[in-house]
């Protein structure tokens, strides 16, 4: 009996043959990026109560730092709650997305430098910038090439809460 092919492997299919069609994406292939080329993304996101509140719930993150508004107003140097870090992570990120990587990333390969200056608090306004910093060649998989993002997350009032390296496996140019 034959191995049926995994979901991952039905759905690059199914993306490549799209792209193969001529469909459009709105990510960048490996060729068309550039070390130095810099995204100032247009979204921006109001950081509210709820995001805080459901991502430290379905993350057990039972932090009071997070959750406790009683304990941050007299035990922490905030004196109110902190967003949880993770999801500024993933929301820098997420932002990101739809001018760098939609529809062209094979898959991420790890985040370095991680890095949170500042604190988020509810009601903060994030707006995030990402540059190219390293391209190279993937050794094992001659179809893709690793596109190294530094991305940066600023508050409403330009401060740095945010920073990352991503390294990204990213689909080649259909040929």
């Amino acid at each position: 009996m034959s191995a049926s092919p995994s979901a991952g492997a039905l759905r690059y299919a199914t993306v490549l043959a799209g792209i193969r069609r001529g469909a459009k994406v709105a990510g960048l292939y490996f060729e068309e990026f550039v070390v130095g080329q810099k995204f100032v993304h247009a979204i921006r996101r109001t950081v509210t109560e709820a995001d805080n509140v459901f991502f430290s719930a379905l993350t057990h993150n039972p932090a009071a730092l997070h959750l406790d508004e009683e304990y941050c107003r007299t035990h922490s140097e905030f004196g109110r709650r902190v967003v949880n870090s993770v999801f500024t992570l993933g929301l820098m990120v997420g932002i990101s997305v739809g001018d760098t990587t939609l529809g062209t990333t094979v898959a991420n390969l790890g985040w370095d430098e991680v890095r949170f200056p500042k604190p988020v608090f509810h009601g903060d306004t994030i707006r995030v910038e990402t540059d190219v910093h390293e391209l190279r060649e993937s050794r094992s998989r001659p179809h893709n090439g690793i596109v190294v993002f530094i991305h940066r997350a600023f508050n409403q009032r330009d401060e740095l809460v945010a920073s990352c390296k991503r390294s990204a496996l990213m689909l080649r140019k259909p040929t």
